[in-house]
């Protein structure tokens, strides 16, 4: 195999479009054939997007297609279904969230996979921030005014999600928690209904990225009152964080990670591990990412578990307390 160096030069080359020759005429070299990366969302949100300008840098760099498959549906359980049928091979990877790997083991007793069992870590891909999210018409003009609000009517302020154990969900439960407030979760099956009726006040509020609604926004149809970072968003200076705003200082980093059936050769899972983050640091998927607010966040496979075992302990209080229904 090439020496790692050579291949994130490589790698390198190839994002800048000057190809990789090495790919071909190597019929014992990883990949033979194409590669597929599942993707448990809908076609142009934001693992998706990242998903498939991955692809186009990895196709170019293995000589072999990388095809998008997206299985959108039951938090993660449709994309992860096939799992256990899967060739341990490389040639068929996951891209997975604190939802298919911390959240539906917490909530679900009936899970199609295991995902200490089946799953081999290769790296996180990226992290988003959430904002609070409010109607442009909404009768609270602040966080603290929302909190306050839930305060005085236990169980009446009510708050978007897409879906039981959706990301959304566990960021706004983990604030509810720290604060000591009981709301009112509301699912919708898309992000379209969910913006409409947050939009229209018939739900208080949600948490999404930034730039997920910057059009929403922008027009005034949504409002965004605190952002659930450490730091205020250097797009948007004037938003302040929670803990400047008056809530707790939780913070909110939906994330991102790619992985394989479990029983992939190791020198197979190393040259994907090293393939993939020397993609993930190249100028062009960078450029790319960020047009879209997200962070790339390259890790090490023991870097990513770990990620999942600290979701595992922020979230098992949820659901012990109730806030976070099993199914």
């Amino acid at each position: 195999m090439t020496d790692p160096l050579s291949r994130r030069r490589a790698i390198a080359a190839a994002a800048g479009g000057l190809g990789w020759p090495a790919a071909r005429g190597q019929p014992d070299r990883f990949p033979a054939r194409p590669v597929r990366i599942v993707v448990p969302y809908g076609v142009g949100v934001g693992p998706d997007i990242v998903a498939r300008a991955l692809g186009e840098i990895l196709t170019r760099v293995w000589g072999q297609p990388v095809i998008i498959e997206n299985k959108p549906g039951a938090s993660g359980i449709v994309a992860f279904s096939d799992l256990r049928r899967v060739a341990p091979d490389g040639c068929t990877l996951y891209l997975a969230d604190t939802a298919t790997l911390a959240v539906n083991p917490l909530i679900n007793d009936r899970l199609p996979y295991d995902p200490q069992r089946d799953l081999a870590p290769i790296t996180l891909l990226f992290r988003a921030t959430f904002v609070i999210l409010v109607g442009g018409g909404s009768r609270f003009g602040t966080i603290a005014q929302l909190l306050d609000g839930a305060r005085r009517e236990p169980g009446r302020v009510s708050y978007a999600s897409l879906g039981n154990g959706h990301a959304s969900q566990m960021a706004i439960e983990t604030l509810a928690y720290a604060a000591d407030v009981r709301l009112l979760h509301v699912p919708f099956k898309d992000a379209g209904a969910l913006f409409s009726a947050v939009a229209a006040g018939d739900v208080d509020f949600t948490a999404f990225s930034m730039n997920t609604v910057a059009g929403l926004t922008a027009r005034g149809r949504l409002r965004a009152l605190a952002v659930a970072a450490r730091r205020r968003l250097p797009e948007y200076p004037q938003l302040p964080t929670l803990a400047e705003a008056g809530a707790p200082a939780v913070e909110m980093h939906p994330w991102a990670a790619l992985v394989a059936p479990a029983g992939v050769p190791p020198a197979i899972l190393g040259q994907l591990h090293d393939d993939i983050v020397a993609a993930l640091d190249s100028p062009e998927l960078r450029r790319r990412v960020d047009a879209f607010g997200f962070e790339l966040t390259p890790s090490t496979p023991r870097e990513l578990r770990l990620r999942v075992e600290a979701d595992l302990a922020l979230y098992a209080p949820l659901v012990r307390d109730g806030r976070v229904a099993k199914v």
